[in-house]
């Protein structure tokens, strides 16, 4: 991998993670446009795109370290809003890490194809649309018959632990490659009663433990396979240079990220999104139609190869 799409990459990845239009989606078809979906390659590729979230839990430990130096106070019993705070995010937590492992091979066997990425992709944009009309019409200036009654926004310090394991099992749904693990977690906390900031703050804190799992079990998951089918892993064939490049891009990108996003939901909601998301869809199945983007390994790939990327197939829970 050349350091010039390394920088893409963590471009992408930065920007992407944090909003709620797939990161997953995003990733594929730069990858693709780059010419790295090679089959000898895509195991390393898409282990590449999921160790760079590294750069984007440093982005969000940056910019919410006082969240962070609170929660840790509060484990001391120093601090028992950070204690609150800390508890709330462990059970959010929890349902992801048990169904995410026992569903990991169902869901890169079943869904991750096109018309399951792409469904997903459309699907979820039409979600935004409405849920934004429903939820915060009276925001944008409109009335929405049947909406829910209005009722005072709360902070990320107000949410209970069966909030907090509400937006725990929407998180779930993200599994689905293509639907956005940031879509779900702030959609998530928007219908339990936080206000879009604070949905957003609840959801960076979320991807901490949840990206961390995802970044060091999918190293772990590289290193070893590769160790036992005597190949190289992902720092022998992209690079150890790149993978760092990747990473670092990515953090300083999500930082960017992060702060515009918050401002953004605040003046102009969900809507946006979701039309940009039918977009990407409906590009994305062109391209895959053409022959330019593909979501699954070469079926002629070497043994080791194609046993390799059936394992480590997608990037999900973005």
């Amino acid at each position: 991998m050349e350091l010039w799409q390394a920088v893409v990459l963590g471009l992408v990845e930065g920007i992407t993670e944090y909003l709620p239009i797939s990161s997953t989606g995003h990733l594929v078809l730069v990858s693709s446009l780059m010419g790295l979906k090679t089959p000898e390659h895509e195991f390393a590729v898409n282990a590449f795109n999921i160790v760079v979230q590294g750069g984007a839990i440093l982005a969000v430990l940056g910019l919410y370290w006082k969240r962070v130096v609170q929660m840790l106070k509060g484990l001391v019993g120093k601090d028992p809003a950070g204690l609150k705070l800390a508890i709330n995010l462990v059970i959010a937590f929890i349902p992801a890490a048990v169904i995410g492992k026992l569903a990991d091979h169902w869901i890169e066997t079943h869904l991750f194809s096109t018309g399951p990425v792409i469904a997903a992709l459309f699907v979820g944009g039409v979600y935004m649309i409405l849920l934004d009309r429903w939820c915060c019409g009276p925001r944008n200036g409109v009335t929405v018959e049947g909406g829910p009654p209005e009722a005072p926004k709360l902070g990320v310090e107000s949410l209970t632990p069966k909030k907090a394991f509400v937006i725990g099992m929407m998180q779930c749904v993200a599994m689905w490659p293509g639907t956005s693990r940031s879509m779900m977690t702030i959609t998530g906390g928007m219908l339990v009663g936080l206000t879009p900031a604070a949905a957003a703050e609840f959801s960076f804190l979320l991807g901490l433990p949840t990206l961390g799992a995802a970044t060091l079990y999918k190293l772990y998951k590289n290193v070893s396979e590769s160790h036992a089918a005597q190949v190289p892993n992902l720092f022998g064939q992209l690079g150890l240079m790149p993978v760092l490049v990747g990473i670092v891009v990515a953090a300083v990108s999500a930082a960017v990220a992060v702060k515009w996003l918050v401002g953004f939901l605040n003046r102009r909601g969900l809507t946006p999104f979701g039309y940009y998301r039918m977009v990407l869809a409906v590009v994305l199945l062109a391209l895959i139609l053409a022959g330019v983007v593909r979501l699954k390994p070469s079926e002629k790939a070497p043994r080791h190869e194609g046993t390799q990327a059936r394992s480590g197939e997608g990037k999900r829970a973005v």
